[in-house]
């Protein structure tokens, strides 16, 4: 007997140790393929406003390519937003990109040159539509910022898409019946706080750095964005029928909420590049976006949400061939 435990200790010892073999290798698959050497080379991502959550994604996720892909360079351009972004990746002038999901079928029914040639890598996380304004502000609803000093965005930037919905679909011409002005997150804050504007536009993930910023030094509110005006944004547009009913949760702006949440829109962003873009690196760069969400996410809050499960629903965008390769190879 005293032989035989010795031997079935050595041999769970050994297929302990196979065990923690094969989870090592796995690991290591997850982190780099095995026998597979990592692209090189230089690609252009077209990310945002400064102050806006693009931006702040695409600088995280620069560092994240960068320990990956050690030999891949990565430029960063910025932009005035999403229907920018979508026109960069579909003409050529960046490689990657991200966009909301209206932006994207917006260039599509407006007969967007590349159009067809779009792909989609993966969803990241959802837009809220944000409109601001100051807390003694009289403004309560979408209705009574006719006749306002409105800023609705940049142009050929996602948040001025959306503005222009929700103010028509609200009764409002943003040409006649506002004063449109050209700000984003990046300009709008500073000047609702000097009391150049009466409300502002905005449509980012939560939380956004510049709203954060604007807490701490201004009181300002939210104006909600009810379920009817959505139904009838879905009614007017194709594009419309991306952005859904929700609330913004008490939990994105704690010191301005105090507790409540409030009605808005979501729409959902995709990171996309061209069909044409080599298969390969875009497998490497969708396993860098799923496996750094934490990493990411611990410093913009929104990416946290990435979710491998959702990545692969890139609508109205098919899938690039390399995306398509890691999902397929990460499926249970």
């Amino acid at each position: 007997m005293s032989k035989v435990l010795p031997r079935i200790g050595r041999r769970r010892a050994l297929q302990g140790s196979a065990a923690a073999v094969v989870a090592f290798g796995l690991l290591l698959w997850w982190l780099l393929p095995l026998g597979d050497t990592p692209p090189t080379g230089t690609i252009t991502f077209s990310t945002g406003t400064l102050r806006g959550v693009y931006q702040e994604y695409g600088t995280r996720l620069r560092s994240e390519l960068s320990r990956d892909m050690p030999g891949l360079k990565v430029k960063l351009v910025q932009s005035a937003g999403s229907y920018e972004n979508v026109q960069r990746v579909a003409t050529g002038k960046a490689d990657f990109t991200i966009a909301a999901a209206d932006a994207v079928e917006t260039y599509e029914l407006n007969g967007g040159r590349g159009a067809d040639r779009m792909r989609g890598v993966a969803r990241l996380y959802d837009d809220y539509v944000q409109l601001v304004v100051a807390r003694d502000s009289g403004i309560s609803s979408v209705a009574q910022l006719r006749h306002k000093r409105v800023a609705i965005g940049l142009p050929d930037s996602g948040v001025r898409l959306i503005a222009n919905r929700v103010l028509r679909a609200a009764g409002i011409d943003p040409a006649k019946d506002i004063t449109p002005l050209a700000d984003g997150i990046n300009t709008g804050p500073d000047r609702l706080r000097e009391g150049k504007i009466d409300a502002f536009f905005w449509s980012g993930g939560l939380p956004t750095k510049g709203l954060l910023d604007l807490a701490r030094t201004f009181g300002f509110r939210f104006v909600p964005i009810d379920g009817a005006l959505v139904a009838k944004l879905h009614s007017k547009s194709a594009a419309a029928l991306y952005y859904r009913a929700t609330d913004m949760p008490e939990s994105a702006y704690p010191s301005v909420q105090q507790g409540t949440s409030v009605p808005t829109i979501a729409v959902s962003n995709l990171l996309m590049t061209r069909e044409d873009m080599d298969p390969r690196l875009t497998e490497w760069v969708t396993r860098t976006v799923i496996k750094s969400r934490d990493d990411i996410g611990a410093h913009v809050h929104s990416a946290q949400l990435v979710d491998l499960r959702t990545a692969i629903y890139t609508d109205p965008l098919p899938l690039q061939e390399g995306a398509r390769r890691y999902y397929r190879s990460v499926k249970p």
